[in-house]
């Protein structure tokens, strides 16, 4: 008799302690109406790990409808304000591909640029004291690529006025990129390969402050490398488009300068 006393002791025991390990889960039986605003008021309040967990919980149980949708939306917005850059692009491009006529599409691009955007701006102080040259303007390219999307397909976005005011500097980040690096490749003693990024500025950043700079170095290049005729046209045309250009006075020379002036 004993024994079975004890045994069923055992058994009692090890159901409270397999009890004891269940994970509580406050939101089970929550409505999705519930859910998101409780997700929602975690979001504004900062609370980004707990409106993540809370996101993800109500697009799991309810992975239709409009609350799905928008959850899906502030879930890209949450890992950006939470400084989670590449999961935020992730969940942009997630809700893209899975609503692409969706009506606040033009938000989501936006965002996807913003993102990019202000990850490559944020890296400044990571790339402090290191040549640009070094530096991969990946970022910057996607983020103008996602503004120009934006832009394209939505031109009377809310959207739009921000993202064609950020674009404008991104092309001028990423001409001032180039030039940094044909300034490397001068002072470096590689010729041509400054030759032809300062040919490259010319043809495709020709809107920016730096074409004029860019015709300078061909002209110093092309003369280091003994080509004179490709040094006389380099000339010609920076003669043409800025005749009071310094440079037609003075040869460019080599300047040391912080590379972060030029995103200034």
């Amino acid at each position: 008799m004993k024994r079975y006393v004890v045994a069923a002791m055992l058994v009692m025991v090890g159901l409270a302690g397999c009890a004891s390990t269940e994970t509580y889960d406050e939101t089970r039986g929550w409505t999705v109406e519930k859910l998101y605003a409780e997700a929602h008021d975690e979001l504004n309040s900062g609370n980004y790990t707990r409106a993540v967990k809370l996101y993800e919980t109500l697009e799991s149980r309810f992975p239709y409808g409009r609350y799905a949708q928008q959850a899906q939306m502030d879930l890209a917005y949450t890992h950006y304000k939470d400084g989670e850059p590449e999961q935020a692009i992730a969940s942009a491009d997630r809700f893209i591909k899975l609503h692409p006529t969706h009506p606040n599409l033009d938000y989501i691009y936006y965002l996807k640029g913003l993102v990019y955007y202000n990850d490559d701006s944020g890296l400044l102080a990571k790339w402090a004291g290191q040549d640009m040259s070094e530096r991969d303007p990946r970022a910057a390219r996607e983020a103008f690529a996602a503004f120009r999307e934006l832009t394209t397909r939505f031109p009377n976005s809310t959207y739009a006025p921000d993202a064609r005011a950020k674009m404008t500097r991104l092309v001028d980040a990423l001409g001032g990129n180039e030039m940094h690096v044909a300034r490397y490749y001068m002072k470096r003693g590689a010729y041509l390969a400054a030759a032809n990024r300062a040919q490259g500025v010319v043809k495709d950043f020709s809107n920016t402050k730096y074409p004029e700079e860019a015709l300078a170095i061909m002209v110093t290049a092309y003369d280091k490398l003994q080509m004179p005729q490709l040094r006389d046209d380099a000339r010609r045309v920076l003669s043409l488009n800025y005749p009071q250009s310094q440079y037609l006075a003075k040869p460019w020379q080599t300047e040391e300068m912080p590379w972060w002036k030029l995103w200034k």
